[in-house]
């Protein structure tokens, strides 16, 4: 395992993902963003979800997607939903 799996939320699968994608580093991640890191990620895996989505929130602010705040859920999900 690399670096990312050292963040909150980022298990060996969407390590490897974010890998795939072209993000290796939690710095190039945070540069990157959740939303355009999910969106790289959905284009590889169709089955990624809104869950990927907030742990991808989650590891950008280094925090358990569970603590995420209700407002960053909500607009998280207006992301999504418009994304799908």
């Amino acid at each position: 395992m690399g670096e990312l799996s050292s963040l909150p939320n980022i298990g060996p699968v969407v390590e490897q993902q974010l890998n795939e994608v072209g993000i290796t580093t939690a710095k190039q991640l945070r540069e990157t963003g959740s939303k355009q890191a999910w969106l790289k990620i959905k284009a590889i895996d169709d089955s990624a979800c809104i869950q990927r989505l907030h742990g991808l929130e989650g590891a950008v602010r280094g925090m358990k997607k569970r603590d995420l705040p209700p407002e960053v859920k909500a607009e998280l999900k207006e992301f999504y939903n418009a994304a799908k």
